[in-house]
């Protein structure tokens, strides 16, 4: 307990100091509404729970002598980063140190960007998972789209920071689960140490929407003795809830653009309004091929784009309509036959996606997977060389870099080592595609978060077990 203690202390004691000498916020909170209602293209200026997230302090570092995996497809040999300020400010072979800087050879090791998780539920189904801290599913009706992950997150999960110092994970979309089609709107957080989910909000990140098809609603809901208990039931459902909020869209629309009285506010119905305003990103969960291609009929119908399809065991035999259809797929390496909707899944999945040319990357939905994610891409160069397909190691970080980035919104901001992007780093001791590589030091922000050979920096928790001959931290 005195290290829990200690560690949130340091944490707040940070926190404090970047909110009073540290760097401004990435992105500023909006402006209020004047209206009691989401305005349409106003970017949600109604959120009533703003991120508070502010840039923990630190220090100019240049890293040198390391082979860099820029995120969006390129690869430097020999090569070296500077970042300061929060900032990437350069990345090449030759970079002279500043004044004051950091400088950390890195002879033999990697530097990639911090992977970015699409799907994950920690602080929803934190550690330890009990009954008492089972908040990731309102599963008390097929359409729940007024509630927010956000607002049963935990910030004192251990899953997040092991998430940070097993797997370099910097940024992660907290979803609700799938026992519903509609679940609610999705959060994305960086990984960094916090009292509160609005110190962990990606400031500037577009909310998501989770939806669900397949087995999951029709067998929750179905067990009921309701609708949906069928795919045709569920496909009904989610259409008769499209049809009700463009009817409640018309209304806000003509009420934003001639006045009079305000229409009834329908929190539900709010969400979904900002995802027929594409403010909202359509993130849904789905397995087989026919059920995707269906969704993506119905979005037409409606009016919407879904963002990504996950798990999607069966992407590869669609690919060219993914691709059309600017849809991404969010995949397991090999997770397969644990329901008879992921059966058909082949490990060389998402390279065929990338072969040809459809949005894809990697995701964990799993407190232990997201510590490996890594590992996990690795398994995918594998079989795709063992069927034909090279994949090089530099584009595959594309699947935990930009793609994943595009995904939630945030590309122009982090998901690849750009200068002027913000400097979320993970300094690996080896190749990262190898089982024996592990994260030696994590950057977010610029800040070290993790380091590996720094005691007083590692994760710890009641959780947790030490090494032999490790006690309090001093």
């Amino acid at each position: 307990m005195k290290r829990n203690i200690m560690l949130l202390a340091g944490a707040t004691m940070l926190a404090a100091c970047a909110a009073q000498g540290g760097e401004a916020k990435s992105a500023s909170a909006a402006p209020k509404s004047s209206k009691p209602a989401p305005g349409k293209g106003k970017g949600f200026d109604h959120n009533p729970f703003p991120s508070t997230y502010r840039v923990y302090p630190g220090v100019p570092t240049l890293i040198t002598n390391v082979t860099i995996l820029d995120g969006e497809g390129a690869r430097i040999d020999n090569g070296a980063v500077l970042f300061r300020d929060g900032k990437v400010v350069a990345l090449g072979q030759q970079i002279a140190a500043p004044e004051g800087a950091t400088v950390i050879d890195g002879r033999g090791k990697w530097v990639t960007p911090g992977i970015i998780d699409v799907h994950s539920h920690l602080g929803d189904y934190p550690t330890p998972a009990v009954q008492a801290h089972s908040d990731g599913n309102e599963a008390t009706g097929p359409v729940t789209a007024e509630v927010w992950a956000e607002h049963s997150v935990w910030p004192q999960d251990p899953g997040f920071s092991r998430a940070l110092a097993n797997g370099g994970v910097t940024t992660l979309q907290i979803l609700p689960g799938s026992a519903n089609l509609f679940g609610g709107r999705s959060v994305t957080l960086k990984n960094v140490y916090a009292r509160t989910m609005q110190g962990m909000k990606f400031p500037g990140a577009p909310y998501g929407l989770k939806m669900a098809c397949g087995e999951n609603p029709k067998r929750v809901y179905g067990a009921k003795g309701r609708i949906p208990s069928t795919r045709m039931g569920n496909v009904a459902v989610d259409r008769q809830t499209w049809a009700k909020a463009q009817e409640y869209d018309r209304k806000w629309d003509k009420y934003e653009e001639e006045g009079g009285d305000a229409p009834s506010r329908d929190i539900q119905m709010d969400t979904l309004r900002g995802v027929l305003d594409g403010e909202i990103l359509v993130h849904n969960h789905c397995y087989r091929a026919d059920e995707m291609a269906v969704v993506m009929d119905m979005a037409k119908e409606f009016g919407y784009k879904v963002r990504a399809f996950h798990h999607a065991v069966e992407s590869y035999k669609i690919a060219d309509l993914l691709k059309a259809n600017e849809a991404c797929s969010a995949v397991w390496a090999d997770w397969w036959g644990f329901k008879m909707e992921s059966y058909d899944a082949i490990g060389e999945n998402l390279a065929i996606l990338d072969k040809e040319g459809a949005c894809a990357m990697i995701h964990s939905d799993d407190a232990n997977g997201i510590q490996r994610l890594n590992q996990e891409i690795a398994k995918v160069v594998k079989s795709a060389e063992r069927a034909g397909i090279a994949i090089s190691k530099e584009r595959a970080w594309t699947w935990v870099g930009i793609n994943a980035a595009r995904a939630l919104g945030v590309d122009q901001m982090t998901g690849s080592l750009r200068p002027g992007k913000m400097a979320d780093i993970v300094l690996w001791n080896g190749d990262p595609f190898s089982i024996y590589t592990r994260p030696e030091r994590v950057w977010i922000d610029g800040a070290l978060m993790f380091d590996a050979n720094n005691p007083k920096m590692r994760p710890v928790s009641d959780f947790e077990l030490g090494q032999p001959g490790e006690g309090d931290v001093k």
